[in-house]
């Protein structure tokens, strides 16, 4: 391919899949730990499950200082580090004999992974142009296909070879990824998007009301998110397979729900660039908690479209809340919130690993982590329902006569 723009775009993609699909391998691995080295890892699944604490905590606070980073070494040089830096991380996980090696090699891959989010969110909303909910949609896609893939590449690769292949194999990947991308030519992608229109002056109390209920979901989001995605293989287990023989199955299953999250995605993205970002947002709000409620006494097969429709809403959440940046926030200020909201988001997902392990061996089930994530869901919902809902956003140009009367005046209708 001679187009030096879809390459970088590729890349980017290529990133989000391995991002997600990194950080979710010890999600399925411990259910192959625990049969395959009892006696260095032990045979509980909260304890190992809780190694990967430090992954998610690094993964947050990482991403506070991308934005500053990139001013001084450049967005091209953070996104080399990403590839090679998880690459090198998932190998160390998968020559780990240990749970503190284990653990390390596990941190320096949250660290690493901290710099996607900030710098490869902001690269693809400026190349997208005024098609930004549609290119964050195919991009979700993408991370959800990491999402999707982690269990049930992860439970065969287990399963057949050992636990360590499923780091060293997606390790090996990221470093030819990393060594590809660090072929590639500087590129910006605000300028390979042409020319933009200027960003519209939208009244500093919208943007304040938009920009406290991105930072809230934030971290709502990020820990039911999160927990969401490590429970699954477990919940699969539990609910449906609790075989050891059929730990390819349970990753199949953890599959297939979490690809109707991934499709979702595309969908809304489409939606987006037609609908305001409310009237997509409270809807798939709406269905969180009841799914969540009925999913935590559920068992046998009925477990499996309730996982599928909990995957849709907030995999769909995610798109809009990213759109909710590139509508509200100018382009010189979009790293920088990203960064920050990552920060925030990646806190919350950072309290899911311990969070899970400790109720799951208090209750011996996942009913009570079910729960807990229902009531997370509440306040999801009370944010879609203060969140604004402007036509503006379909319409930027409109924005100047919403800015034109005094504070407390409606805007004018057209």
């Amino acid at each position: 391919m001679h187009d030096p723009g879809k390459r970088q775009i590729i890349f980017i993609n290529a990133a989000h899949t391995l991002n997600h699909y990194g950080l979710l391998i010890l999600a399925t691995a411990v259910l192959g730990i625990v049969q395959q080295a009892p006696e260095a890892f032990g045979r509980d699944y909260g304890p190992i499950l809780a190694l990967g604490t430090a992954m998610f905590v690094l993964y947050g606070l990482g991403a506070l200082p991308m934005g500053w980073l990139a001013e001084r070494v450049g967005r091209k040089a953070l996104m080399c580090a990403f590839f090679l830096g998880v690459g090198a991380s998932m190998l160390a996980a998968g020559i780990a004999t240990s749970p503190l090696a284990l653990g390390i090699a596990l941190a320096c891959m949250g660290a690493f992974s901290a710099i996607y989010h900030p710098i490869g969110t902001a690269m693809l909303v400026e190349a997208a142009g005024t098609r930004v909910g549609r290119a964050v949609g195919i991009n979700g896609v993408f991370g959800n296909l990491g999402v999707a893939l982690a269990p049930v590449v992860t439970a065969v690769l287990a399963a057949r070879l050992g636990w360590h292949f499923a780091f060293l194999v997606p390790g090996t990947i990221a470093l030819v990824l990393g060594l590809l991308y660090l072929r590639e030519p500087a590129f910006d992608t605000a300028k390979a998007a042409g020319p933009q229109k200027p960003f519209p002056v939208i009244p500093r109390a919208i943007v304040r009301r938009a920009v406290a209920v991105l930072l809230t979901i934030a971290a709502v989001s990020g820990l039911i998110f999160n927990a969401f995605t490590l429970l699954l293989p477990k919940l699969m287990e539990e609910r449906l397979a609790s075989s050891p023989d059929l730990l390819p199955v349970v990753g199949l299953l953890a599959f297939a729900a979490t690809l109707c999250g991934g499709l979702t995605q595309f969908t809304v993205g489409n939606l987006i660039d037609r609908r305001t970002l409310k009237a997509i947002f409270l809807p798939l709000a709406l269905v969180l908690v009841p799914a969540m409620v009925l999913l935590a006494y559920a068992d046998g097969w009925v477990v499996l479209p309730l996982s599928a429709l909990i995957a849709a809403s907030v995999f769909g959440q995610v798109t809009v809340n990213e759109t909710m940046t590139a509508r509200y926030v100018a382009p010189a200020l979009r790293t920088k919130l990203y960064s920050v909201r990552f920060t925030i988001g990646f806190l919350g997902a950072a309290a899911a690993s311990p969070l899970i392990g400790f109720l799951h061996e208090a209750t011996g089930s996942l009913t009570a982590p079910m729960l807990v994530l229902a009531a997370f869901g509440v306040l999801t919902f009370c944010c879609a329902l203060v969140f604004p809902n402007r036509p503006e956003e379909l319409q930027p140009e409109l924005w100047a006569k919403a800015a034109a009367p005094p504070a407390g005046v409606p805007a004018a209708a057209e």
